[in-house]
């Protein structure tokens, strides 16, 4: 079974603002926390969300392919363990009421 290996980029200026790398594919996601900045997603790409600690996260791909689709989850479950949370549950849709799914 192969397993992937992910990178986390961060930005100093902004502790909530992670990018999620595939080391050995394309993916790439945006991390969000949106009980501290504005979150418009994009509906050319991939929105997950997830509660961790009482913060409501939201993870958004970066020109996503096809083939890293289906990695998109494992990654997301890597940064939850990263932030000492795996228990985090990954959810499909933003639940913030009032807040609506791109189509």
């Amino acid at each position: 079974m192969d397993y992937n290996v992910y990178l986390l980029a961060t930005d100093p200026n902004n502790p909530c603002r992670d990018i999620i790398h595939s080391r050995d594919t394309r993916l790439k996601i945006r991390v969000f926390c949106l009980s501290e900045e504005q979150f418009n997603p994009d509906s050319n790409e991939i929105q997950l969300y997830g509660y961790a600690q009482k913060k409501l996260y939201a993870f958004e791909t970066i020109n996503i392919v096809a083939e890293d689709a289906l990695d998109v989850v494992s990654a997301i479950q890597w940064y939850a363990e990263y932030i000492d949370f795996p228990e985090m549950e990954i959810l499909p849709d933003d639940p913030r009421p009032g807040q609506h799914v791109a189509m």
